[in-house]
């Protein structure tokens, strides 16, 4: 990072947050000999057993097998990029750049921003969260198949011996050590019963250590601040079920009691009234609610209540917003992160998870239909022992608070729309939101008509990050050729738009942001049968640009100001603004328009409707679907 953005990132914190960065940055130096440091542990150590065999379901069960064996051959997909190493991985190599991290030197010195002397950190750090080994440590579960378990110890030894304390790219990040040792806690649980368990973790002297380093660190480096979004939640996962489950340490009382306080305050923090995630990211809202069950059912009746409570919301909310096949909007950044991974990757993350949340806390009557055929459900249906009882008193949630409103239609396949008016972000700097005030997503039947194109990247690619996070890369007004708000950096926003929602109802919705002030930007979306209509008004003048991205299967014919749309043997038409002129674009890249991104390092062509012209007027746009 240049100077400037350590100028915009300090001017973000307040008082607090400064003095404890200035601490962190001390005791990172002060840190260079803990490597060195010797814990202790108990004499006697046991693991928890499972208190009743798991029943996975045989779908679920193929899916988990077919998903190891191919890990078992080597090979393994990381943000579209293959890999076919794994059978005895360089745990700091990138196979996206070719580059390779130090792996001997202090980690606290090591520029793990800069691609061009590290590569790809996030290509390097995924393998290193272990979630390929729980993976594999599930189909031992399943299969009783001792392979499966070597090849999980052979490869947890060669990372502890590769990875020694604070050295090289694998101790910089809190939410990496958090996630990692979250994967170490199911991979004993699910290799319980073979054999070489007990050898592997709490009798062997190496696995010992890097369990109270992990813990350790941890408790030394919390996030803070303007950075106490999902990273603090998934440190404070990965601290409660280790300290938890390998009760072997001196300090495994303190860090678990320090490890309870911190999940439920920033679980209660990072979260709406209506059990929204604060970060108005979607998939940071999967995250953090896998993380926080898993850790939950680790804890069990040591937790208070509100945490219970805030983890069934979080349920009762997803099961709010998502459309007839189960899927929730697309909104903020996306990075396919997850809290645990013990299924193949067909398996629906969105479906597994509202299947757990009715195996854990039983469904409200509003929650959708859907097949409960995973894996990890049934796992953790044989922990639900540790879930406390608690009151039934439950009502479908409103997102007022999030400024999200979900529109649908009363009958023939389902319309689905949903509509942005809720806080930029969260926290100071808004990490991971876009500048996407009043944008909106349209779906028929579970089907992108209008898409909200994603994410793709974080690092090493700036013009591409740029333009998923912009308002161009949205389907809503951009105006006088600048985003809504102000982007300081990949994850930091310097100006941020306000938006207020005027009306919300199930069929009609208006909302206004100041991110063009003096220049305000009204939009009203009204679903009446089987139309939406959109209307866009600005007070002031400027030169607009209206866009619509359309969802990947869609083909498009533009005829003036008429769009004709068609995907899958169905067709839908868009009488567009006739006030500005409309151009297609598709797939160009000097600059980026007309993308999609079906996952993180994934981008794919997609048509991209524009409106340019100056604005006179309302802007009204039909969209007629079947």
């Amino acid at each position: 990072m240049d100077p400037s953005w350590y100028l915009r990132r300090l001017s973000a914190m307040g008082p607090a947050e400064i003095v404890g960065r200035v601490g962190d940055i001390v005791r990172k130096q002060r840190w260079r000999g803990e490597a060195q440091r010797q814990p202790a542990w108990s004499a006697t150590r046991r693991f928890p057993v499972w208190p009743a065999e798991p029943e996975v379901p045989a779908t679920g069960r193929d899916r988990l097998v077919a998903a190891a064996d191919r890990l078992m051959d080597g090979h393994a997909e990381y943000f579209g990029v293959e890999r076919d190493d794994l059978v005895a991985p360089d745990w700091a190599f990138d196979p996206k750049t070719g580059r390779r991290a130090p792996g001997d030197q202090y980690s606290f010195e090591i520029p793990y921003r800069d691609e061009n002397a590290i590569g790809d950190i996030k290509q390097i750090w995924e393998p290193s969260r272990h979630q390929h080994l729980t993976v594999l440590a599930a189909a031992y579960r399943v299969t009783g198949d001792d392979r499966y378990a070597h090849r999980v110890a052979d490869q947890l030894k060669s990372w502890w011996a590769a990875n020694p304390p604070m050295r090289g790219v694998h101790w910089l990040s809190g939410i990496e050590l958090g996630i990692r040792l979250l994967s170490w806690v199911w991979v004993r649980r699910l290799l319980d019963g073979w054999s070489g368990a007990s050898g592997l973790f709490e009798d062997n002297p190496e696995a010992l250590r890097q369990i109270w380093h992990h813990q350790r660190w941890l408790a030394a480096f919390p996030s803070r601040g303007t950075s106490a979004n999902n990273h603090v939640l998934a440190e404070a996962a990965g601290q409660l079920a280790a300290s938890c489950a390998f009760d072997w340490y001196p300090e495994s009382a303190r860090w678990r009691s320090d490890a309870i306080h911190s999940l439920d305050f920033h679980l209660r923090a990072n979260t709406f009234t209506s059990g929204l995630n604060r970060e108005l990211a979607t998939e940071y809202h999967g995250l953090v609610l896998e993380l926080g069950l898993a850790a939950a059912l680790e804890a069990g009746p040591r937790l208070p209540r509100s945490t219970w409570l805030e983890l069934r919301a979080m349920c009762d909310a997803l099961a709010a917003i998502v459309d007839c096949a189960g899927r929730p909007p697309r909104q903020g950044d996306a990075d396919d992160g997850f809290g645990l991974i013990v299924d193949g990757p067909d398996t629906d993350r969105w479906h597994s998870l509202l299947a757990t949340g009715d195996a854990l806390f039983g469904r409200a009557e509003w929650w959708p239909k859907l097949p409960a055929d995973d894996v990890r459900t049934a796992l953790f249906t044989a922990l639900r022992f540790r879930v406390p009882q608690l009151d039934n008193v439950r009502q479908q949630p409103v997102f007022a608070d999030a400024g999200l409103t979900i529109l649908r239609s009363d009958n023939g396949p389902e319309i689905w729309c949903r509509c942005d008016s809720g806080p930029h972000g969260f926290l100071a700097i808004a990490a991971h939101a876009h500048a996407d005030a009043l944008s909106i997503e349209v779906r028929h039947d579970g089907v992108d008509i209008l898409a909200d194109p994603g994410t793709y990247c974080y690092h090493g690619e700036p013009e591409w990050r740029a333009y998923f996070r912009s308002t161009l890369g949205h389907n809503t007004l951009q105006l006088g050729g600048v985003d809504q708000s102000t982007s300081g950096g990949p994850f930091l926003w310097t100006r941020q738009a306000n938006s207020r929602t005027l009306a919300s109802t199930p069929t009609q919705w208006q909302a206004e942001h100041d991110g063009y002030a003096p220049a305000l930007h009204r939009r009203t979306v009204e679903l009446s049968g089987r139309t939406l209509t959109v209307v866009d008004e600005v007070t002031g003048s400027g030169q607009a640009k209206l866009a619509f991205h359309l969802g990947p299967l869609l083909e498009v014919e533009l005829d003036g100001n008429t769009a004709r749309l068609t995907w899958q043997g169905r067709s839908a038409t868009m009488e567009l603004p006739p006030q500005l002129g409309w151009t297609a674009h598709r797939g160009e890249t000097n600059p980026p328009l007309g993308w999609y991104s079906p996952g993180f390092g994934r981008r794919e062509p997609a048509t991209t409707l524009v409106g340019s012209g100056p604005v006179t007027g309302p802007l009204t746009t039909v969209l007629r679907l079947p």
